[in-house]
Parts: C-alpha cells; sequence; structure tokens
C-alpha cells in the first residue's frame, strides 16, 4: 500500500499535461495540479510551521483551489480537516479547539471569521503559471507514509459532542485502488458534487485523481435536480456519486439525465426499488450501484452492482465487500452467525479507520479484535443490522441503535436533542426522520416547551447557531410531554404523527 500522495504523483509522472480538474472552461493538468499543491505545502510549512502530523482546517468552496488545498495539505504530511461552509461559529469553535488545528486554509473574505480561534489564517496561493520543477518547490524531505493520518471527519456523536473518525492515507488508497465495484480509469469523468465536510467526496475526488481521470467539479453552492442534467451533458461525466434523496429526485425530474453515464452510485440511506426500475427501463445503458459504507470504513465497504434484469423483489441489497474488505454479521455472542441469520454487520479489512480523534473510550468500544479469531485483525462494529444471502450478498436491515442517516448524513438524535434542551424554553425534545405527505423523508423535532407557546422561528434561528445545516429540523411538534417506553426510554415510535398541511409546524 502506498500513500494518497505518491499515488497522485505516480499518475502526474505517467501524464503530466492530461487535465486533472475541470470547472466549466478552467481546466488544471496533472503536473500543474502537482505544482500547485506543493505550493500550499510549502505556505504550510513556512507560513504557519505546519509539520507532519498537524491538523490543517480547509473551507473553501467546489474549486480548483479546494483540489490543491487538500492536495497540498498531505504533501505537507499533514492531515485535513474539512469545515462546512455554512457551519455556525460554535462547532467551528468546538472543532478548531478539538483538533488543535494549526492552520485554516479559507476564502480572503472568510479570514475574520476563522481569526478568533487561535489557528493562522491561510489563502492558497496563486496557481503557478507553469509546471516547475518538482523537486524544487517541496517544503521538506518529509516523505507520506500509508499509515500517516489523511484527514479528520467530524460526524454526529451521541453524546452531544461531534466526533472525529481518523481516516488514514492507506484506506483512502484502498478505497479507489482497483477497485471491485466501479471502472475508473484515466477515461472516466467523476462528478465532483459532494461537501467535502461529507465522506462521500473522499471517493468523488480520489478515484479520479488516483486513476488518472478527470475530475470535474459541480458550480459551488447547491445544483438542484434541474440543473444536474444539463452539468453531466454538458461536461461529459461518466461516474456520478448521489445521497439516495437526490438520486431518486433526479430521477423523477429528468431520467434521461442518466443517459451518458456509465455509472452511477447511490446511498446513504435506502434505495427505492421503483426509481431503479425506473431507470434502469429509461436507461438501460447506465450501470447502478448501490454503496454501503460507515465513515468509519472511508466511504464505502460493502456495493451492490445492479444487474441490467436483477429481480430485486422489495429491497435493493448493499452487496459484496470491496476489494482487501472483511464483513462478517456477528450474534450477541460475538460470533458471526450462519448464512441468512440476522446479526449486526462488522466490517474488517484496509478500509477500517484508525478510530475516533483523541476518544479512546469510544474508539475502544467500536473497533475491536475479532473474539472469535485474533488472526482475523481489526473490526468496526456498525451498529447496523444485516445477513448474508447463500450467494453472498449481504441485505441491510436496518439500525440496532436510534442512529440514522438522512441525504447521507448520519445524525446522532442525543446531539440534537441536548442542543434543543439547552434552549430556555425546551424543557424536553425528540427528534426522529418521519415520512412526510410528499413521500420523502424529514426530520422532525418533538419539543415539551416550558411555557405556553413554542417559538418555531426563534428556536430555528438558535439551532442554526449551533448546529450544522443538515440537521436543523423540518418541522417542530409541541408536546405536552414525550412517550416513554418500558424501561423510560424515549418511545420515538409513539411520538404524534406531524400534521404536514398545518403550515404553524414548519416556522
Amino acid at each position: 500500500m502506498t500513500s494518497v500522495v505518491a499515488a497522485f504523483r505516480r499518475r502526474v509522472a505517467e501524464a503530466p499535461d492530461t487535465v486533472a480538474v475541470s470547472a466549466g472552461d478552467d481546466t488544471v493538468s496533472y503536473a500543474q495540479l502537482d505544482a500547485w499543491a506543493r505550493e500550499v505545502a510549502r505556505l504550510l510549512a513556512t507560513g504557519a510551521g505546519a509539520a507532519p502530523g498537524d491538523r490543517i482546517a480547509v473551507c473553501l468552496e467546489r474549486s480548483p483551489e479546494l483540489i490543491a488545498a487538500l492536495l497540498g495539505v498531505l504533501g505537507a504530511g499533514a492531515a485535513f480537516v474539512p469545515v462546512g461552509l455554512t457551519d455556525p461559529a460554535t462547532r467551528i469553535a468546538e472543532v478548531f479547539g478539538d483538533a488543535g488545528v494549526r492552520a485554516v486554509l479559507c476564502e480572503p473574505d472568510d479570514a475574520d471569521r476563522f481569526a478568533p480561534h487561535g489557528a493562522a489564517v491561510l489563502h492558497v496561493p496563486a496557481r503557478p503559471d507553469t509546471a516547475q520543477d518538482h523537486g524544487a518547490v517541496d517544503p521538506s524531505a518529509y516523505t507520506v507514509r500509508p499509515d500517516d493520518l489523511a484527514y479528520l471527519m467530524y460526524t454526529s456523536g451521541s453524546t452531544g459532542r461531534p466526533k472525529a473518525v481518523m481516516v488514514e492515507h492507506r484506506n483512502v488508497v484502498n478505497l479507489v485502488t482497483e477497485p471491485n465495484y466501479v471502472e475508473l480509469g484515466p477515461d472516466e469523468r467523476v462528478l465532483q458534487l459532494a461537501p467535502v465536510a461529507f465522506d462521500a467526496a473522499t471517493f468523488e475526488i480520489w478515484g479520479a485523481l488516483l486513476n488518472g481521470a478527470r475530475l470535474v467539479l459541480a458550480p459551488a453552492g447547491q445544483v438542484q435536480a434541474e440543473e444536474l442534467g444539463a452539468l453531466l451533458r454538458d461536461e461529459g461525466v461518466t461516474v456520478l456519486w448521489l445521497t439516495a434523496a437526490l438520486f431518486h429526485r433526479q430521477i423523477d425530474t429528468d431520467v434521461k439525465a442518466f443517459a451518458g453515464l456509465r455509472t452511477v452510485l447511490a446511498g446513504g440511506d435506502v434505495l427505492s426499488v421503483p426509481h431503479i426500475d425506473e431507470l434502469r427501463a429509461a436507461v438501460p445503458s447506465c450501470g447502478i450501484v448501490n454503496g454501503y459504507g460507515p465513515t468509519e470504513t472511508t466511504t464505502f465497504a460493502v456495493c451492490h452492482r445492479i444487474g441490467a434484469r436483477e429481480d430485486l423483489g422489495r429491497s435493493v441489497p448493499i452487496g459484496t465487500p470491496l476489494q482487501n474488505v472483511d464483513v462478517r454479521i456477528v450474534g450477541d455472542d460475538g460470533r458471526p452467525v450462519p448464512d441468512g441469520t440476522p446479526g449486526e454487520l462488522w466490517i474488517g479489512g484496509a478500509g477500517v479507520s484508525r478510530g475516533y480523534w483523541r476518544r479512546p473510550d469510544l474508539t475502544e468500544r467500536a473497533f475491536v479484535t475479532a473474539p472469535w479469531d485474533a488472526s482475523a485483525g481489526r473490526f468496526y462494529r456498525s451498529g447496523d443490522l444485516a445477513r448474508r444471502r447463500a450467494d453472498g450478498v449481504v441485505e441491510f436491515l436496518g439500525r440496532n441503535d436510534d442512529q440514522f442517516k438522512l441525504r447521507g448524513f448520519r445524525i446522532e438524535p442525543g446531539e440534537l436533542e441536548s442542543t434543543l434542551v439547552g434552549h430556555p424554553q425546551v424543557r424536553a425534545a425528540a427528534v426522529a426522520l418521519r415520512e412526510s405527505h410528499l413521500g420523502d423523508r424529514r426530520l422532525v423535532a418533538w419539543v415539551v416547551p416550558d411555557g405556553d407557546a413554542l417559538d418555531r422561528r426563534g428556536l430555528r434561528k438558535y439551532l442554526r447557531e449551533r448546529v450544522p445545516e443538515h440537521m436543523i429540523p423540518a418541522a417542530f411538534v409541541a408536546v405536552g410531554e414525550l412517550p416513554v417506553t418500558g424501561n423510560g426510554k424515549t418511545d420515538r415510535k409513539a411520538l404524534p404523527a406531524p400534521d404536514w398541511t398545518s403550515k404553524s409546524i414548519y416556522v
């Protein structure tokens, strides 16, 4: 196994003049991107004293500058910490403090936003006019190793405190090197659409750049389903990743948008069989892959390439393990169960990350040595229920706790609930996903007000200052008390259904 940096530079040596990144009419070759990234690494070393192992925050719009920044951080031997552009100040302060961020790469207009957090505020240097002599711009003689930290990615935490997953270079390289779930090579054009703080971007960015493909950057900001089709056609995109929700919406809006694709990967939530059937009928040439994997196992752990004539029945399986990944279905006794028997999905092999940053207690609980055979290695306990069919294909059966995913983002109810009850008007709160009158899944908060009325508008504003946008409930329902189970826990199944036709629940 090698590092992301070494794998990328191998592609630079093979085809230096090939386009690595394009954003509309703006293109950057592999050699130019390499030279630019080395300038970023030099800036980090000279402008912030960054050293191997340091954490560097990156808060940039989708752009060639973003890609140069990520490569530059890795080339300096440091690890990047992606920060959402819309993250509130309290969240940023928490992440900077927890990660011990040495520097942040951001837009000049955002300098004042990051100045209070104690890290050096830097901006990506101008793109070099030419691909200079590579050796002349190296910031140091440090050679990045496969087991060096590549990035920290913060996910929702059940204790009310977000936790960061530590992903190493070797994890990323394994994800996209000779993949058994998708074809990646110099002829492909991979769209970069996911926020960099969402680990789908790991597949998009490095899947392209470590395979000599072109990384096509979507315009900054959100891309609507009506716009995506034109973008795919105009840019000749061949490989696309979408969250399940956007995948379904795109099929509903413009299924022919997939016509030029060789492969579309979708995941982050359960895929709809009727939508897949519609896509297969409309664009039979487009391969469809159901991708499953927690952040802790580096984007994907198992994938299912859906056959053109495969009878899916009522649900889409999540598939078989990626290359160099080991998957087991484990019973309550900590041992693998026979095929066909439900159990917890344990994931081992080359995709398993180092663990949680500065959280040895959580790491010890979630990352375990196989009790049935120590030589089987280290496994991540996913908390997902699954079963393996006789043909080796894994079927997803749901969560064994309260955690859920929405639009690909993982949400721990405990984190959002603890934030809600920090509001002086809220005595108790619960959150869950519910299907709306339009058939989509939305995040709902049930709130017990500490008073006669609930100021929903004020509560939404309060949350926007403390949590990322994907954790803002679509609706707030006022209740007199929260239902509980026999053991005293909130009974989410007994929470009253929202009246989706009432405008009052939205504001």
